[in-house]
């Protein structure tokens, strides 16, 4: 074998043995929801979708829960912020403000949130998904587990920037190593249109034991196609049923029952 033949098989392998060591870490870790997924007030996990049942607060960036939210309101705190009692801001303009003083500090949420109010064009801002994309790397290198999963979505799509799979996929296994329930549950979606059930269903399982509703029917739709065992649909049921009840608590009850929005 020429020298030329010999590196290139080592190069082969080399690729070879990191996509493996990769597949194991991305199968391994990531099995618990990350910390910044807790309410910082009841300190309990916030249900998923987060942003159907919590509000994130500009002045503290700090995503309060539903139920955190109907307590401080009963509580008679109405114009502030039930974490770090701010005033809460009352027009596009103050709301910008608040998150710019944010991202001047060099906080990454805060970079991830003026990134996406790029995106949609929102807050006064002119639609600028190129500016959204700036931002979203600079926080994702700051450390932002949402911004990882906004690159992933993009550049998988070709969402405001060339597709890239590749790149998007790792932004996607990048979140969902730390955690991150939509990323996971998006490489599962990669897998089965691929035709890696089996992947897909181990990805799937991951995010239904998280509690994420929608993980849980694919695996179901898997189980009645014969793509998933019964097994792995009873333990992935199992699983969801105890997350979801480890996130129900008395205040977010009541206000669903009443309705309130946060």
């Amino acid at each position: 074998m020429s020298n030329e033949a010999a590196a290139a098989k080592a190069a082969v392998e080399s690729a070879d043995q990191a996509a493996q060591s990769l597949h194991q870490r991305l199968m391994s870790s990531g099995h618990e929801r990350p910390e910044d997924d807790r309410c910082p007030i009841c300190f309990d996990l916030i249900e998923l979708p987060m942003g159907r049942h919590s509000k994130l607060n500009a002045c503290c960036m700090k995503r309060v829960c539903d139920g955190c939210v109907f307590a401080a309101r009963q509580r008679g705190m109405l114009d502030t912020c039930p974490f770090c009692r701010t005033n809460v801001p009352t027009d596009d303009a103050s709301e910008l403000a608040m998150i710019q003083k944010r991202v001047k500090k060099g906080d990454a949420e805060a970079i991830t949130l003026l990134g996406e109010q790029y995106y949609y064009g929102e807050l006064g801002l002119a639609k600028n998904v190129p500016r959204a994309i700036e931002l979203h790397t600079e926080a994702a290198e700051l450390g932002s587990i949402d911004a990882h999963s906004k690159l992933g979505h993009m550049y998988y799509k070709g969402d405001g920037v060339e597709e890239d799979k590749r790149r998007g996929i790792y932004h996607l296994q990048q979140a969902a190593m730390r955690g991150h329930v939509l990323s996971r549950h998006n490489l599962g979606a990669v897998e089965h249109k691929n035709g890696n059930y089996q992947l897909a269903t181990q990805h799937w399982m991951i995010t239904a034991e998280m509690g994420y509703e929608m993980s849980l029917n694919h695996i179901k739709k898997m189980f009645k196609e014969g793509q998933a065992t019964k097994a792995q649909y009873a333990e992935a049921l199992l699983g969801y049923r105890d997350a979801v009840e480890e996130m129900k608590s008395p205040q977010r009850d009541e206000a669903k029952r009443l309705g309130v929005s946060p």
